[in-house]
């Protein structure tokens, strides 16, 4: 174990998504803890997956790429794509990825649909109006929808959002409330929303699966 303080870390925010979820009546089993290391070396991702943790969220593929040799005798690791993805690395993606969370055009969808693997991908909305942030606009979800499920490579399992970040964290739930009915439209389970600092909102507001990156490793430094 590399980082001696991250069972510790781990320990506390599986306590906080049991609160939340119980405050919800929700089952805590239910909501799904992805550890977002991006930007930190492949040796975080195999001491959280000694911890027991099975889904890790990364956000380039470049950076992806090198850590992958050195985990890839983890097999039942899942590695889920958080970041925005260019449609012409959709194919390296495919390869490298078990779930791709950030769809937000129909043309993306289709382009890994022509994947030769199955794949799990979730449609990334954008809900807020800041020009950092990627997704596809709430008008294009159905078109998005159907590209998806027109395929046989994609398994369409829901949405995911990233809000505009604020220390409030109850300026991040009519964000995913929003998110949430636009699931339901679409007949969508799954939730993607909710990061260390807002992830109790967003399990009362029905996330299934949750975000967490600096509550697990700490500060991310660029230079890592």
């Amino acid at each position: 174990m590399t980082d001696p303080g991250l069972k510790d870390r781990l320990t506390a925010v599986q306590e906080r998504i049991e609160a939340a979820a119980s405050r919800a009546h929700r089952k805590a089993s239910d909501i799904r803890l992805i550890a977002v290391t991006k930007v930190f070396p492949a040796t975080a991702i195999r001491d959280a997956y000694e911890l027991g943790l099975r889904d890790f969220g990364e956000n380039y593929v470049q950076e992806f790429e090198g850590k992958a040799p050195q985990i890839a005798d983890l097999q039942d690791a899942r590695i889920h794509l958080i970041g925005h993805l260019q449609s012409n690395k959709s194919r390296r993606a495919s390869e490298l990825f078990q779930v791709i969370q950030s769809v937000d055009s129909a043309k993306l969808a289709r382009r890994l649909g022509e994947s030769e693997r199955d794949l799990d991908v979730m449609i990334e909305v954008k809900l807020s109006d800041e020009a950092a942030k990627s997704g596809a606009d709430a008008s294009d979800i159905p078109d998005i929808v159907d590209a998806c499920r027109a395929s046989a490579k994609l398994r369409l399992r829901g949405l995911m959002t990233v809000p505009p970040w604020s220390e409030n964290a109850e300026e991040s739930r009519p964000y995913f409330a929003r998110l949430r009915e636009m699931a339901s439209q679409h007949g969508l389970l799954e939730l993607s929303m909710g990061m260390s600092n807002d992830m109790e909102v967003a399990i009362e507001e029905g996330a299934t699966c949750v975000r967490v990156g600096t509550a697990l490793f700490g500060r991310r430094k660029k230079n890592a």
